[in-house]
């Protein structure tokens, strides 16, 4: 399965406040996130993490986490090579002409991405449950989702609530 989730800010204890997490301590916020994402994801799902991972070492999360962990940066992340922005299309995700689905994924929120004309996804974090989905895009960050990683699932039926940018079908037509 294909999970998405971001902004887990692991041993970042300014995001206590910032965000307004409901944890006493970065090991309680920290030790819930990983429960909920190995509670949630297998070693065989694949999990698209759209920035902002951790302060320190990426590395003594990584090895406590389930799955196969595809990152991107954030605004936080430092000495990570990863680009900021990736564009996927999982196998068997068609669109509503029979085409392959494409989803944008990136740090940050987008009024105009990649293929947003033809209703692609974008899928983002970055704003910590403060930013309003705008057309087939929304937040992933773990402050929207209860602290959990999403299902690709999960943004099928959460796209299906949205409303295209434009109408695509008047441009392929």
């Amino acid at each position: 399965m294909i999970y998405f989730i971001s902004d887990t800010h692991f041993n970042h204890t300014n995001i206590l406040e910032y965000s307004n997490r409901p944890f006493s301590s970065i090991e309680e916020m920290d030790n819930k996130i990983i429960n909920n994402w190995n509670n949630t994801i297998s070693q065989n799902d694949t999990v698209y993490h759209l920035g902002d991972f951790c302060i320190g070492d990426p590395n003594r999360y990584l090895q406590k986490l389930n799955g196969n962990i595809v990152r991107l940066k954030g605004s936080h992340d430092k000495n990570i090579q990863q680009p900021y922005i990736l564009v996927i299309a999982p196998k068997n995700l068609l669109d509503e002409y029979g085409n392959q689905r494409t989803i944008v994924l990136c740090h940050y929120s987008m009024r105009s991405w990649p293929l947003s004309h033809y209703a692609s996804w974008c899928l983002f974090g970055h704003h910590h449950n403060k930013l309003e989905p705008y057309g087939l895009s929304f937040d992933v960050g773990v402050d929207c989702w209860n602290y959990y990683p999403i299902s690709l699932e999960t943004v099928e039926n959460k796209m299906k609530e949205l409303k295209p940018i434009v109408d695509f079908r008047k441009i392929a037509s």
